[in-house]
């Protein structure tokens, strides 16, 4: 499998850098093996994604032996199914924190998918502001966070929009 990864340079020298996955094929390997690794070591990880992008993980986790259902009823495993669940970014509430994200637990992973957003149809800038946001928010959660695309036509061009969107949703969190 083909991919593309980038950590922006501020990040990477702070520790906290958040790696871009730009996936060639439909394939998650990387992020099940990230999520896995999370799991094995009794982190507790977050993926947000589209719908049939959060199935792929659950499937590719239960083919590495571990049972989805139970991770997400003991909240091991978090799911937060975008676009929907972007409104909890903007104001998050105490009982969305309460229920499904354990603070003072061990460190958090957290995976992003942002395939649904690039194959939408949605305006750059708008991928952008919901990147911003998301970074933003997960920044205070966690140093171990994994941002993944699947782009329906895998232009260089494309690739190179989704690099400099990811840095410089990464930058504006970094210095804020």
């Amino acid at each position: 499998m083909t991919s593309y990864t980038a950590v922006p340079p501020a990040q990477a020298m702070n520790g906290t850098a958040c790696r871009l996955v730009v996936r060639q094929e439909q394939s998650l390997t990387e992020v099940i093996k990230f999520l896995v690794a999370g799991l094995e070591v009794g982190q507790q990880v977050v993926a947000l994604a589209g719908p049939r992008c959060l199935k792929e993980i659950a499937r590719g986790l239960s083919e590495n032996g571990l049972r989805p259902d139970a991770l997400l009823r003991n909240g091991r495993l978090v799911f937060l199914t975008a676009p929907e669940c972007l409104t909890h970014f903007v104001k998050p509430t105490p009982a969305f924190e309460r229920t499904q994200l354990r603070r003072n637990g061990t460190v958090m992973r957290w995976v992003s998918d942002w395939s649904w957003a690039y194959g939408s149809g949605l305006h750059p800038e708008m991928v952008l502001a919901y990147q911003k946001l998301v970074h933003d928010y997960v920044r205070t959660l966690t140093p171990l966070s994994l941002c993944t695309v699947h782009p329906e036509k895998p232009e260089r061009g494309s690739i190179l929009a989704m690099l400099a969107d990811h840095r410089r949703a990464a930058k504006f969190t970094h210095q804020a």
